[in-house]
């Protein structure tokens, strides 16, 4: 029960610094200025705000991404995407993970703080973390090689999205769900061409290496998702 209640203070305290990281963000950042003001504002002991984000305004941003995926995954979870292609449930989820962002800007920075070489590993992986919770949440099953490729290409299309949209100025980004479906549609063209090789008995052999490092991929993550590790991230 202690523990609970330590994790939800954690998190209120968590959220109560991001939200007021947001105010300043498009002022400063994701920077230090904009951490210190939040702490601040908020009025948390420095010290604990510090053990909460030890890097301070990277662990905000990264908090912020994790929201917006959060927010996604309960509008899938509520919408009715029956009856459509898969294609199109991907689209979807992609379009409601962008609709869930309330302040353009305070992606635009943090596109910034991720392309820095200091924090690029850090951005890879909150990209990688959306596009599997949407593989994830539409039901993929695959393994090996397609678990990866999906993730990958997907990776590939959502970061090209959010770049298009954060200059799209069309009403309702409608030219940004244009090219999200014209991105879908190469990825799909893709898949398809890799299932016919998978069937060719004479061309299979070449996705034996990649399969095989897929494996070496997937099985670091799928031992920091099992009980007992999840606290110790």
């Amino acid at each position: 029960m202690t523990s609970d209640r330590t994790e939800g203070t954690e998190a209120l305290n968590m959220d109560a610094l991001l939200d007021a990281a947001l105010m300043h963000v498009a002022f400063d950042g994701w920077t230090e200025a904009t951490f210190a003001a939040a702490v601040a504002d908020t009025g948390i002991d420095p010290t604990l705000a510090r053990a909460l984000c030890p890097r301070g305004a990277v662990d905000l941003a990264l908090a912020y991404h994790r929201r917006g995926d959060q927010v996604m995954l309960e509008r899938l979870a509520t919408e009715d995407l029956t009856g459509l292609r898969f294609r199109d449930k991907i689209a979807a989820a992609v379009r409601f993970r962008l609709e869930a962002v309330e302040d353009k800007e305070a992606v635009r920075r943090g596109v910034t703080l991720f392309a820095l070489p200091s924090h690029a590993a850090d951005g890879a992986k909150a990209i990688w973390g959306t596009v599997d919770a949407i593989w994830t949440a539409l039901g993929d099953t695959s393994e090996d090689i397609n678990w990866y490729s999906k993730r990958a290409t997907l990776s590939g299309v959502y970061s090209s999205t959010v770049l298009f949209w954060l200059g799209d100025e069309t009403p309702g980004h409608q030219a940004t769900w244009e090219f999200l479906d014209r991105r879908i549609d190469n990825v799909m063209q893709f898949e398809k061409l890799k299932a016919d090789v998978q069937k060719n008995p004479l061309l299979k052999p070449l996705l034996a290496g990649p399969a095989w490092l897929a494996g070496q991929i997937r099985k670091p993550r799928e031992a920091e998702d099992m009980p007992g590790r999840q606290g110790r991230r």
